[in-house]
């Protein structure tokens, strides 16, 4: 389930007239370019560096060569003055959003010791190394009325963390639009009856996202089922008690049938090369379909702490937002409003079913269940609480004028009393409190489930939604 490699592309830019002008200058911006390079390499990400294009023709080549690459995204490095003919040929082949690096050299121009050159000429060579900035409003023009999307970056090329920061986040968001698409989404069931917010348009999905939908039977799931060996049924048994605090009251015979439907689970996942699912069904009538929904839970949440999410009452939507968070590396766990406190002013949120294992706060209790609320079936629950610090939310949305949107909000996961009803749920605060952040939230009518992830990160999906041309909102 690895996503594959995220391919950037990367050219400066000059202008080929400068060069017989003023010796040093090309090798000069080309280190510069160089540093570029150096700073964007790291793990999962292949780099079309195409160097330094100072030319129309040059600038068709490399556009060819972008679109042969398959680059997922451009960084055009602004080094120096050259002409918007020598940039839009590179860009417009590749079809792929455009960062604007406008970086300059050093934070500021040695004045003195550039006015103490003597030789005007040397004076220009040493001005045109550090004029970056200039062709910018030059290439935002011709991108604009080009239709080109682009976004920039203004700072220092080196000790400038916050310039850095910036990139990176770009890196980030264009990892997280590269790994949704193709994501193959299992679609296991049905939609719970009645939730009318969650249903969702699965063509709208695909064509924002890029998801691949594959639709799975439960049959399938229950028949694996029966193929399982009692030694691989030991085996996930012994895995459950390393990776849960499974509690004494706990049944021997449940765990086993929780094992035996994990380990089908995986095989199923494998199989049809899985990146995400979202399931529901309730099974009635057929026992052992209700069985395998009934056991499903602890396999679940192996799997989506193994970055492939899984959401609970086939909430789609959900699953794409779990997906979202998973890539960013801030895992993605199943969430909805569970209770208000307005005496400590925080909201507690959670959600039955699997739980996101990685970013758990403390043990993640095993704990048997006598029936689960609203659902078919009795067996073994999750209970955990998501890790005390920063946080975000994100729910994908569903607009009005039929378009998908992204809607993100920032808070604070905080210890405190929680549910120990055999549930996920945590306590959240909100810098503008609870009762404000439940009416702001719900005012941009989402679904009642959403994805969190630790750290704040609106910043990231901001970003990934001008990559994908959504509009983002974000609940301050």
């Amino acid at each position: 389930m690895t996503p594959p490699p995220l391919r950037l592309g990367l050219f400066g830019i000059g202008l080929d007239a400068y060069w017989p002008q003023f010796p040093g200058l090309k090798p000069r911006l080309e280190g510069y370019l160089a540093r570029v390079a150096g700073k964007l390499a790291r793990p999962g990400v292949e780099l079309a560096n195409l160097g330094l294009i100072d030319t129309p023709d040059a600038a068709f080549a490399a556009g060819r060569e972008f679109r042969r690459q398959d680059v997922d995204l451009i960084f055009l490095h602004v080094t120096t003055y050259a002409l918007s003919s020598t940039v839009l040929p590179a860009v417009l082949r590749a079809k792929v959003p455009v960062i604007v690096l406008n970086l300059a050299p050093v934070p500021a121009i040695d004045y003195a010791a550039f006015n103490a050159l003597g030789d005007r000429t040397a004076m220009t060579g040493e001005w045109l190394a550090h004029c970056a900035a200039c062709p910018v409003p030059e290439i935002a023009n011709v991108f604009r009325r080009a239709g080109v999307p682009f976004h920039q970056v203004t700072g220092v090329l080196d000790d400038d963390p916050a310039c850095w920061r910036e990139i990176d986040a770009w890196v980030d968001a264009a990892r997280v639009a590269a790994g949704m698409f193709g994501n193959r989404l299992g679609l296991m069931g049905h939609y719970y009856g009645g939730m009318l917010d969650i249903q969702s348009d699965l063509t709208l999905q695909s064509a924002t996202f890029g998801t691949h939908l594959e639709h799975l039977e439960v049959d399938e799931l229950s028949a694996r089922c029966r193929e399982v060996t009692p030694a691989a049924v030991a085996a996930r048994v012994r895995e459950f008690h390393t990776a849960f605090a499974v509690q004494p009251d706990c049944p021997e015979d449940d765990l086993a049938a929780a094992a035996r439907t994990s380990v089908a689970l995986d095989r199923l996942v494998a199989d049809h090369r899985l990146g995400s699912l979202a399931y529901y069904y309730k099974g009635t009538g057929v026992s052992e379909n209700e069985t395998t929904l009934a056991t499903i839970i602890l396999g679940t949440s192996l799997l989506t702490a193994r970055g492939v999410p899984v959401a609970g009452e086939y909430e789609v939507k959900n699953a794409q937002a779990m997906k979202i968070m998973d890539l960013l590396g801030a895992g993605g766990s199943f969430t909805e409003y569970y209770a208000m406190d307005f005496r400590d002013d925080v909201v507690l949120m959670g959600h039955d079913g699997p739980g996101h294992l990685a970013i758990a706060e403390g043990p993640i209790k095993v704990r048997p269940l006598a029936a689960y609320h609203g659902k078919v079936g009795r067996g073994l629950s999750i209970e955990m609480a998501v890790k005390h610090g920063p946080v975000t939310l994100l729910s994908v949305i569903e607009t009005p004028g039929g378009r998908l949107a992204l809607l993100c909000a920032e808070a604070e996961s905080v210890p405190g009393p929680i549910l120990e009803i055999g549930n996920t749920n945590s306590r959240y605060r909100f810098a503008c409190g609870a009762r404000e952040f439940v009416q702001r939230w719900n005012q941009h009518g989402p679904a009642h489930h959403c994805a969190v992830g630790v750290g704040h990160l609106a910043p990231k999906i901001e970003k990934l939604g001008r990559l994908l041309n959504l509009e983002v909102i974000r609940v301050v």
